[in-house]
């Protein structure tokens, strides 16, 4: 079983906490940590981008010279693909971008990523965390006490107004719940902090 350091929020080391093999302890499936990702930032893309082909831009009904004997190009209509002004050949239209992938994947993903931070030790376990009012310099002297890097995520099992709101003003740390974990804002920050709680529950979602 992986075993890593439990701090305190004063950074001093209170003992060891073991980890789940089944959860944190999985061999790393780059291919799937792909999959998963893109697929979630497939699913973020809003697809709400529109421009008009040449049906769709008003005007240009009228050929704008005689087919023959000008000197000129042969035109058809100003609103052509090469006129300025004119209609965008195969024109992006709404679409829905999203999809769905396999559950067996999305948890082996979800598993990959937690286990990739254990691996690189980037995992910092605290006991508890909890903040009597909401204030950003706490919030800082916690999170220089254990030696978190500037992009930092910080794993709650609920939601805590005083540490949310202490965090928000923080450039790089993002505080989120077990509930809404996913496995792109895990790897995307350099350090992963979890509370001992939240540590148990994701055991129990994922083991």
């Amino acid at each position: 079983m992986p075993k890593v350091a439990l701090y305190n929020v004063s950074g001093q080391q209170i003992g060891d906490i073991e980890l789940s093999k089944e959860v944190f302890g999985v061999e790393v499936n780059q291919h799937v940590l792909y999959e998963a990702v893109k697929n979630q930032l497939a699913n973020k893309r809003q697809g709400t981008q529109s421009t008009k082909t040449r049906a769709e831009v008003r005007g240009g009904g009228r050929k704008p010279w005689r087919q023959k004997g000008t000197g000129r190009a042969r035109q058809g209509s100003i609103r052509s693909p090469q006129w300025v002004g004119g209609g965008i050949v195969f024109a992006p239209k709404p679409r829905d971008y999203s999809y769905s992938i396999p559950k067996k994947v999305k948890r082996l993903a979800m598993k990959s990523a937690l286990s990739s931070k254990v691996v690189n030790n980037e995992i910092i376990v605290l006991d508890e965390l909890n903040l009597t009012q909401p204030k950003t310099k706490d919030m800082v002297n916690i999170l220089k006490n254990i030696n978190s890097k500037k992009k930092a995520l910080v794993v709650m099992t609920e939601k805590n107004e005083n540490v949310v709101k202490s965090a928000n003003n923080i450039p790089g740390v993002q505080t989120t719940l077990v509930s809404t974990l996913n496995v792109y804002d895990i790897l995307n920050y350099d350090s992963f902090i979890i509370t001992k709680d939240a540590v148990k529950k994701v055991e129990e979602v994922y083991a």
